[in-house]
């Protein structure tokens, strides 16, 4: 019995993607970039505050990171807080120290609940973007259109309401998100999304509300991936993320300016026996004069700039 041709046909096959999202292209045929000063590299520090309800729902799955004994899972819970109320008071230190000017994840209830703590974050000269409502409320395939734009718009307007400032960014919680997702956050004035993580370099992504740009968050270089879950040494992380510094400013320089995103978690690397390993890539980066740290919003702008240039 032979198959019906219809069986082999797929309307979405094309030469590099499957959908029509972004053009797909090779990074190192891309135009050269060049950052402000003429660094090569760009480098954008997010610093991710999130809270994880205790009593979680894990609707469609329990997200990484949360409760994962029986109710009530004090042990973890208390543990995410610690770097609500100690950690991030010891990363914002080792800013200053180093003139960081960081990016903050943060969740929208736990901006709504901790007056204080975002008071602080205000006061530094950096960014904000949101990080959706709270661990635990994840976007997903197969979620209900409505119920995910009502979670969209509710956590953007909120935290616009809570900083008075225009909030530009978006990272999902565990960086899931629905088909819809992009297009929810186009349609809720968001022009750039921190979830997908297929590159060293910002890119242009199209949705039904009009552009956004992916910026890139490596997964591959963040504090808890490479300590809390492949369980490498807190100096093998500094090593790891030199190196990637070191690498990608070689690249640079044959083949245009670079970005590298690092992501840490306050509740990890603000312990007392590890905010020395933060300390000591914040001296490496700052240290540096190939190097420009700058917000994530900033870096876009930059990018932008010349890309737009170049169309």
């Amino acid at each position: 019995m032979s198959l019906d041709n219809d069986y082999l046909e797929y309307p979405w096959r094309a030469y590099g993607n499957d959908h029509e999202r972004y053009d797909w292209s090779m990074l190192a045929d891309r135009p050269a970039v060049t950052w402000p000063g003429d660094k090569p590299l760009a480098v954008w520090i997010n610093t991710s505050l999130e809270f994880y309800p205790l009593n979680q729902q894990g609707k469609p799955f329990k997200v990484p990171n949360g409760m994962k004994m029986p109710y009530p899972d004090l042990r973890h819970f208390t543990l995410r807080d610690y770097g609500n109320r100690v950690g991030i008071y010891r990363c914002l230190k080792a800013f200053e120290r180093f003139g960081i000017r960081p990016t903050f994840a943060i969740n929208t209830q736990l901006a709504q609940d901790t007056p204080y703590l975002l008071e602080q974050l205000l006061a530094f000269d950096g960014e904000i973007l949101c990080h959706g409502w709270n661990m635990d409320h994840l976007h997903y395939g197969g979620q209900d259109k409505d119920e995910e734009a009502e979670l969209v718009k509710r956590s953007v307007d909120t935290l616009q309401e809570l900083t008075g400032r225009s909030v530009r960014g978006w990272l999902s919680p565990a960086k899931n998100q629905s088909w819809n997702t992009p297009d929810l956050l186009a349609a809720n004035g968001i022009e750039y999304c921190c979830d997908w993580v297929n590159d060293d370099m910002p890119y242009a992504f199209r949705t039904e509300n009009g552009p956004l740009t992916m910026m890139p968050l490596s997964t591959e270089l963040e504090d808890q991936f490479v300590i809390g879950q492949n369980l490498h040494s807190e100096d093998s992380w500094v090593e790891q993320v030199k190196d990637a510094c070191d690498f990608l400013l070689e690249e640079a320089a044959t083949q245009g300016g670079r970005m590298l995103a690092l992501n840490i978690h306050p509740w990890l690397i603000g312990q007392p026996h590890r905010i020395s390993s933060l300390e000591a890539v914040l001296e490496y980066i700052a240290g540096r004069d190939d190097i420009w740290q700058a917000p994530a919003g900033e870096i876009l702008d930059a990018f932008t700039a010349q890309t737009a240039k170049e169309d």
